[in-house]
């Protein structure tokens, strides 16, 4: 494993990290909680110190398990949460996206009761969850720096999703200079990951880049395949189908990036994260402690060759020599697509 740090705060993260929203609910994949806490134990011990969770996952399940599952090691680790959901008064509704409140006195209480689950007086980093670029105005940032102050957290960043839009947000990130942004960002999806690294190198910024969805949601490691059958709970389910079936031709076209013996196609996959150097860490979605054992050897494995990554990107200009749409041409935009002019995509919804 190797190890990097978050901008500027001194908050170090493994490079492979875990991604504990899978611990906390069954669209991935259901598991007994013994078996959950056993996957983060493994994890830190192959080497995987950074480990990300948040509030709203499993309404709170995610963050009892981290909290059990670190009690030992708690000095060894890095620990990150979200806050930004109400789901105390809101039931989940499917894979539907709960209400959100952003406010500095939410913020606070829900801290303090992360806190609790956890049972941890501070966590390394605070993301805020999904918030839209206009809900973070200069009493959400003062409640952060204040919160740093206070030592209940020493980072602080922006975690965009549920879709993969969100540009407005992230570039409000590195602009108000916070230490993390995390994003979907793969070889496959690389709108607007690929944005934020050239906002981040244009503005000489030391906001840090957390990889989410590295695999394309089962793509890249060839854990969804032709003949795998999706059950009716599972998050990759929410796909288009056109989206699998273009994918599963665009892997064929990067075959190269295997090396037998030396790198699989999902270490390459994390290798071609980890040659950005805004990226941070990255946070796969662990399945099995298979899985754990794969990914979290990829940064030892051999990087990338420039000559690999430039056929990658060349590839990537030419949609994999692929003519037909894959389902997902919209993004997420919470400002009417604005941000979204110069990437080629539409905002969902229009």
């Amino acid at each position: 494993m190797k190890y990097d740090t978050l901008g500027n705060s001194g908050v170090e993260v493994s490079e492979v990290g875990f991604g504990a929203w899978v611990v906390g609910t069954d669209w991935w994949g259901d598991r007994t909680r013994e078996d959950a806490i056993e996957m983060v134990q493994h994890a830190v011990d192959r080497g995987v110190t950074f480990v990300d969770t948040g509030d709203v996952y499993g309404h709170g399940d995610s963050e009892e398990l981290v909290g059990e599952a670190l009690s030992e090691v708690r000095e060894e680790v890095t620990v990150s949460t979200k806050v930004g959901y109400d789901f105390y008064n809101n039931p989940q509704a499917g894979h539907g996206e709960l209400p959100k409140k952003v406010t500095p006195e939410w913020i606070r209480t829900a801290l303090d009761r992360s806190l609790d689950r956890l049972d941890m007086d501070h966590v390394e980093v605070l993301m805020l969850h999904n918030a839209n670029v206009d809900e973070v105005d200069e009493d959400v940032l003062e409640t952060l720096d204040e919160l740093r102050e206070e030592g209940k957290v020493d980072a602080i960043g922006w975690a965009l999703g549920p879709s993969i839009g969100w540009l407005a947000e992230g570039d409000a990130a590195v602009a108000e200079e916070f230490d993390v942004l995390q994003t979907v960002f793969n070889l496959f999806e690389q709108t607007p990951g690929r944005h934020f690294v050239d906002t981040i190198r244009e503005q000489d910024a030391d906001t840090s880049i957390v990889a989410r969805v590295p695999h394309s949601s089962g793509l890249l490691n060839e854990q969804v395949t032709p003949e795998t059958e999706l059950g009716e709970g599972d998050h990759r389910a929410h796909r288009p189908t056109e989206w699998y079936e273009t994918g599963w031709e665009k892997v064929e076209s990067i075959r190269f990036l295997e090396r037998d013996g030396e790198r699989t196609m999902g270490q390459a996959a994390i290798q071609w994260l980890l040659a950005h150097d805004e990226v941070a860490s990255v946070t796969p979605t662990f399945r099995t402690t298979d899985d754990i054992d794969e990914w979290a050897a990829a940064p030892d494995t051999p990087p990338l060759s420039d000559a690999e990554f430039e056929r990658v990107q060349d590839l990537y200009a030419d949609n994999f020599g692929i003519d037909r749409d894959d389902g997902m041409d919209a993004l997420r935009s919470s400002v009417g697509g604005e941000d979204l002019k110069d990437t080629g995509m539409k905002s969902a919804g229009d």
